[in-house]
């Protein structure tokens, strides 16, 4: 299997996202994994460390139907699918799809939504079709939502439930920048220029193509029963009230070969799955009220004491 197709599209999306955001090459790798997964992102950080300018950098740089939708607590889920309305000068009802209806959708502060608004993007996210008064619409493909949630305000804001919680790919978190970094960016021009002026860096074919193809990447028996142990700790573990379910287990799988073909492996080892786990696990843990600890440090500890599978000599 040749892999250096993998290896190209994610240096492209990389060096062109590097443009506008400083720093954080491997959180913008990890969305090309759930790019070429065909999953979806929820990006969580304290306010103000550029969750939205990386997605808005990374939607221009795959081009497509891009749409953003800010979420408030007055948004209702009509906002978000479509209404039919009537149409007084052809005496006919008319559909008007919502903000959805697009490829790369980018929900900022997702947590700002109602329950009732949240569940509008259960369907859409995992059918990939929205249904409004019993007519079904199916999406453009590839179709992505890339949510944004602060972490550490509560006023105003709905938890997100762990079934939509689990409906997510991964969840990452972008961190501050280092010193110089910070700097340099205080030095240059507004970020939101350089969004505007990148380009479109690959096509629908190439990710087709890569979609099609990365099941091809083996893993061994070995590997594999490494992957069914973390999710049995999990499921075993008494800090957890939930452990991870098997969409989980099926999302850490093939996140690890689309992180070894972006290698340049055709095979995955054990140090794909644990760079993956970090971010395809966390999210759907759920901890035990008054442990102290939380689902990152608890998933980072379950990977010290995993055994690792040796290769054979």
């Amino acid at each position: 299997m040749d892999v250096s197709s993998f290896v190209t599209f994610r240096n492209k999306l990389v060096e062109n996202c590097g443009k506008a955001i400083i720093g954080k090459d491997e959180v913008i790798e990890q969305l090309v994994v759930a790019l070429i997964s065909g999953g979806h992102i929820l990006l969580e950080d304290v306010p103000g460390t550029g969750k939205t300018m990386l997605l808005r950098a990374f939607a221009k740089s795959i081009g497509g139907d891009f749409r953003r939708i800010q979420f408030t607590p007055d948004i209702m889920p009509a906002d978000l699918t479509g209404i039919n309305f009537y149409n007084q000068k052809t005496g006919e009802f008319e559909f008007r799809p919502g903000p959805l209806f697009g490829q790369i959708i980018l929900a900022d502060e997702i947590n700002r939504a109602t329950p009732r608004s949240q569940s509008a993007l259960l369907e859409v996210m995992e059918e990939k079709q929205i249904s409004v008064d019993g007519a079904t619409y199916p999406m453009k493909s590839p179709y992505m939502v890339m949510a944004t949630q602060n972490p550490v305000e509560n006023y105003g804001t709905f938890p997100l439930p762990e079934a939509q919680m689990d409906r997510f790919f991964m969840r990452l978190s972008l961190g501050y920048m280092t010193r110089e970094q910070e700097i340099s960016v205080m030095r240059r021009e507004d970020t939101r220029a350089i969004i505007d002026s990148l380009d479109r860096v690959v096509d629908w074919e190439e990710l087709s193509s890569l979609k099609t193809v990365f099941g091809a990447v083996r893993v061994s028996d070995d590997v594999a029963a490494y992957m069914m142990d973390i999710v049995d700790y999990t499921r075993k573990s008494d800090a957890l009230s939930c452990g991870v379910s098997t969409r989980g287990a099926v999302a850490l799988y093939r996140a690890s070969q689309i992180c070894a073909a972006m290698q340049g492996r055709d095979y995955v080892i054990p140090e794909d799955v644990k760079r993956e786990a970090v971010c395809v696990l966390p999210h759907r843990l759920t901890i035990i009220s008054g442990r102290h600890t939380d689902s990152v440090r608890f998933t980072l500890n379950m990977l010290d004491e995993v055994p690792v599978p040796l290769e054979n000599k």
